[in-house]
């Protein structure tokens, strides 16, 4: 790893940033994919689960929460996956993915923020007892319960979905990397789901962009 989490001593273009993070993390795939959609170039560095290195004395100057990602930009760093993505799509103004009024942009954030205090708690339950947790150590109980509530903020968002074929409308916008992020592990699970036709459509039409099959649907891990 060619980096000091602390100063940047790689020999690099200036204009590319840092990913400190982990692959198989979803909050660094939202990142990754948002960067690759903007053309900006990045250098990702393995921090986190079994690399380690999120509680290193140089990495908590970073990020005091020992969390991934954290974004470096020359002098800048800023940490939370959706905020970056809210900075870079800011930053590059790159086709629709940073919307062009205030209310797209309060509504953008809204899914952007739903997901992250609603859905995402959830998820994260069925994904650690589905994939990282050994079957006979599973626990039946909590992956139905974490199924049951899935199910019902998906539905939320298929209904939103009805007459739209993005989250905000006719085009994508960062509205759509959160929760494009976590569709891919809904789809992929192994378990009965609902038919959620609407979400599945735009699903299939995310997951058909070559950014979101390199950065996102990666094995689950």
């Amino acid at each position: 790893m060619c980096i000091s989490i602390t100063k940047i001593n790689c020999d690099e273009e200036e204009n590319t940033v840092q990913v400190l993070g982990r692959p198989n993390s979803v909050n660094v795939q939202k990142v990754m994919w948002c960067l690759a959609e903007l053309g900006l170039k990045a250098d990702r560095y393995d921090v986190g689960g079994a690399f380690g290195g999120n509680d290193r004395p140089d990495y908590l100057l970073q990020n005091p929460n020992g969390k991934i990602p954290t974004l470096i930009d020359g002098d800048y760093v800023l940490w939370e996956s959706n905020a970056i993505v809210r900075y870079l799509c800011d930053k590059s103004r790159s086709g629709s993915w940073y919307p062009d009024n205030a209310q797209k942009r309060g509504h953008a954030n809204q899914w952007m923020d739903w997901y992250q205090t609603t859905l995402h708690r959830p998820m994260t339950t069925l994904f650690w007892q589905l994939v990282r947790t050994e079957p006979q150590l599973q626990d039946q109980g909590e992956i139905n319960a974490a199924i049951a509530e899935c199910s019902a903020y998906w539905a939320i968002l298929d209904q939103h979905l009805e007459q739209r074929r993005y989250i905000l409308g006719a085009h994508i916008t960062m509205a759509d990397i959160p929760l494009g992020c976590a569709a891919y592990r809904w789809h992929r699970m192994v378990f009965d789901r609902p038919d959620l036709p609407a979400l599945k459509a735009w699903w299939t039409l995310i997951s058909e962009r070559s950014d979101y099959q390199k950065h996102v649907m990666l094995p689950l891990t």
